[in-house]
């Protein structure tokens, strides 16, 4: 079963990004069906409700198929009301809905979206970092050969004091070469375990006095540095902070209102998966 705090963090994501694309009241008037007008406003709200598909069209083809869709709306809305349909109950419950789904989030926007502040993201940045486990990261230089005779010869000649960069540059098969086969940083679980395991044994400025053999071919690898890897940086992360904050605001609000109204469910199977999902809810998220 999802988590409750999954799906309402999905949802805080799709809400925040509807009123992000369509918070404008922008009045100018791009077409007219009839005596109808559609107003950029209309039309944004119809660029954020795109199906999905078609949400990924170029931006100017996505505001032509959502003023498509518009108009066709806005045609059809004109016959149904000549038919009368606007005083069909099955029209008035879809509508009744509809309208509370809208209040909620109109509520939501207030009081989540835009209640947000950037000292709140900041602070639970720092937060989630302070939580984060250290994790040791590497930075390597290899040197990849076909053969364990050749790795071993290159071995032979860092013993005798040549340049692990300019051997790299000269006989190495990988494509780093003329980066002088300098790997970066990396953290376990980024190479293939032969290499990796060697590599974090190693002490800095060591290099392997044996080949070390992989799927790739024979390595020769010279460990240049060892520390705990940094944290994320606040830019890049800050819009996932963000959807956390927004999602602690929302919960917070759902359950205040819980105290002030009263919830029945009358379905058995029903009351009993919902009473479950806001347990799970409760609970620690586990990663």
């Amino acid at each position: 079963m999802l988590r409750l705090n999954k799906i309402v963090l999905a949802a805080c994501v799709s809400l925040s990004a509807l009123y992000g694309a369509a918070s404008a009241q922008d009045a100018t008037v791009v077409a007219k069906v009839g005596d109808v007008e559609i107003t950029q406003s209309e039309l944004d709200l119809a660029i954020a409700n795109l199906d999905p598909q078609l949400a990924q069209l170029p931006d100017e083809q996505k505001k032509v198929a959502a003023l498509s869709g518009a108009i066709d709306v806005k045609l059809l809305a004109a016959n149904a009301t000549a038919a009368g349909l606007q005083d069909d109950p099955e029209y008035k419950r879809r509508l009744a809905f509809i309208a509370e789904r809208e209040l909620h989030n109109a509520f939501f926007k207030k009081n989540v979206v835009d209640a947000v502040t950037e000292d709140e993201v900041k602070a639970r940045y720092d937060k989630e970092i302070a939580a984060l486990p250290k994790q040791e990261e590497v930075r390597a230089r290899h040197i990849l050969v076909k053969s364990e005779e050749e790795a071993k010869q290159i071995i032979a000649d860092l013993d005798a004091g040549k340049d692990f960069i300019e051997i790299a540059k000269e006989k190495s098969t990988d494509p780093n070469k003329t980066e002088g086969g300098d790997l970066g940083y990396f953290t376990k679980g980024r190479m293939v375990p032969e290499f990796e395991e060697v590599a974090f044994a190693l002490e800095k400025g060591a290099y392997t006095k044996t080949p070390v053999q992989t799927q790739f071919g024979f390595h020769v690898i010279r460990l240049e540095d060892k520390r705990d890897a940094p944290p994320p940086a606040f830019e890049a992360v800050e819009q996932q902070v963000r959807q956390l904050v927004m999602r602690d605001k929302y919960l917070a609000l759902i359950e205040k209102a819980k105290t002030e109204q009263t919830i029945e469910i009358v379905d058995e199977a029903l009351r009993k998966g919902y009473e479950e999902a806001n347990k799970a809810e409760q609970q620690p998220e586990q990663q």
